[in-house]
């Protein structure tokens, strides 16, 4: 810490005109008010601070909805018309994969509390604002535990009755989306389509002019759910500026929000920056877009590694909440890390519980810590059996897009509801790589050189082997 009397010195000689040295050589001032050129220095800093700050800390929020924009587009109608699909790498979306065909609910709750009702059976899921902050678990990681049962959902200050025979949510913003898959029982995929479309969302008290919502397949639709084709522009900033004037600000980050008032963007107030902003915020976006992505393919934490002899990470940083909180600060490192290239939180997704919880492990480099690279081919073998007590999968996922790798081969995952089914032995050898491995009908993903790549490896329904590392896949290996 710089000296009192030091401070001062370098002050006067400032004052005097002199040149001074080090830290304090780019801040002029004189007679203790700074110069016109320092002014304007130092308000060009402090707007790009609190850019990049505020880049990072609203990053899942424009990442919602850019999920909820791209389904308007493509025929989704919040609490009108839901959509299906077994998820494809045509579909570009934060890590999504399909081990489970999905069902997402767009939900306004200006229309009011909203119940979605779900039936017996193997579905789960969660709901979540447009902040990705979660609402309520469903389903068997839920608290109808796969029995079936009404959730409720209470808009943003409700202060009405609530009555009994509920499972009860209070959201933090209006617009909501609320996902949902089913497990396809012996890899039966239109089966569990058809179990999504039991599902039922209507509003708690009766309305003569509510409609039960249909559902659309958007299995075959082009689509990107994902802010990537604007998240280094002032489209990004557009985006946040429609959140925060739709919708309340969430509790407790007023700090946050009043870094974006100094921006421009507050709830009220037009959105129109002059050159000057615009330069600042593009540059912003920019810089947390790459802060972001070295924070999350590039962490340098200890923490991050799962066992001390493999290179595989934690994909959450073994975190066990859904808020990333520890008992004395919110983990913002951990946070970013996961909403860089995924979406969703809920403590199920977290929990160490074999009976609905999960583990998600990113790999990312081979046994020689070198990142995946798509012109060379790769062996990982996996001891069986897997501790998995619903089902497990390897998804393979573009480093640029964070989405599921997208060639000519048409698939990105290798899952034990489908191509791993049958698999014996006491270990499986799985394939990565541009080419098919010569003279062997083996479980293959295909990959494209001058790309890297990453992949997730899920298990659901972890046992106790998965947790304790008596259980663990090998490293990925260069094959020949």
């Amino acid at each position: 810490m710089m000296r009192p009397s030091t401070l001062f010195g370098l002050l006067l000689l400032a004052g005097a005109g002199i040149s001074v040295p080090a830290l304090a050589q780019d801040y002029i001032f004189k007679g203790g008010y700074p110069t016109s050129e320092t002014v304007a220095k130092v308000h060009n800093e402090l707007d790009l601070n609190r850019a990049v700050s505020a880049y990072r800390f609203f990053y899942p929020t424009v990442s919602s909805a850019a999920i909820f924009k791209e389904m308007v587009r493509i025929g989704a109608t919040p609490n009108k018309v839901f959509g299906y699909m077994d998820t494809q790498p045509r579909q570009v979306g934060f890590t999504l994969n399909s081990d489970t065909p999905y069902g997402g609910m767009l939900l306004d709750l200006h229309d009011g509390p909203l119940v979605i009702e779900i039936p017996p059976g193997p579905l789960l899921g969660a709901a979540l604002d447009i902040n990705q902050r979660w609402i309520m678990d469903m389903g068997v990681p839920g608290p109808d535990a796969g029995k079936g049962g009404k959730h409720l959902l209470l808009p943003p200050g409700y202060s009405g009755t609530v009555p009994d025979g509920y499972f009860v949510g209070h959201a933090s913003s209006f617009k909501v989306i609320a996902g949902m898959r089913a497990i396809p029982d012996k890899g039966d995929v239109a089966g569990a389509i058809n179990k999504l479309k039991t599902i039922k969302v209507f509003p708690l008290e009766q309305r003569a002019d509510w409609k039960p919502p249909t559902w659309m397949d958007q299995t075959s639709i082009a689509q990107n759910q994902t802010p990537t084709t604007f998240e280094t522009t002032l489209g990004f900033w557009e985006a946040l500026h429609e959140i925060v004037e739709a919708e309340p600000p969430l509790a407790g980050f007023s700090t946050e929000y009043g870094d974006l008032a100094a921006l421009g963007i507050a709830k009220g107030r037009p959105f129109k920056p002059d050159e000057r902003m615009k330069a600042i915020l593009e540059k912003a976006a920019a810089m947390g877009s790459a802060q972001l992505r070295v924070e999350s393919l590039a962490d340098q934490r200890p923490d991050r590694i799962v066992w001390p002899d493999r290179q595989w990470q934690w994909a959450s940083l073994r975190f066990e909440n859904d808020a990333f909180e520890t008992p004395d600060y919110r983990d913002n490192e951990a946070a970013d890390k996961w909403f860089y290239q995924a979406i969703a939180t809920s403590p199920a997704m977290f929990r160490r519980d074999p009976a609905a919880g999960s583990l998600y492990w990113l790999g990312l480099r081979d046994k020689d810590g070198q990142y995946l690279d798509g012109a060379k081919a790769y062996r990982l073998r996996v001891p069986l059996p897997v501790p998995d007590r619903l089902f497990w999968s390897v998804t393979v996922y573009d480093a640029e897009t964070r989405s599921q790798i997208s060639t000519d081969q048409g698939k990105a995952a290798l899952r034990s509801l489908f191509e791993l089914a049958s698999v014996k032995g006491d270990h499986a050898d799985l394939y990565f790589g541009p080419e098919a491995p010569a003279g062997l009908d083996a479980p293959w993903i295909k990959t494209i050189p001058g790309k890297g790549w990453f992949v997730y490896f899920r298990i659901y329904g972890p046992q106790p082997s998965a947790f304790d590392g008596s259980w663990k896949p090998a490293d990925f290996e260069e094959a020949n």
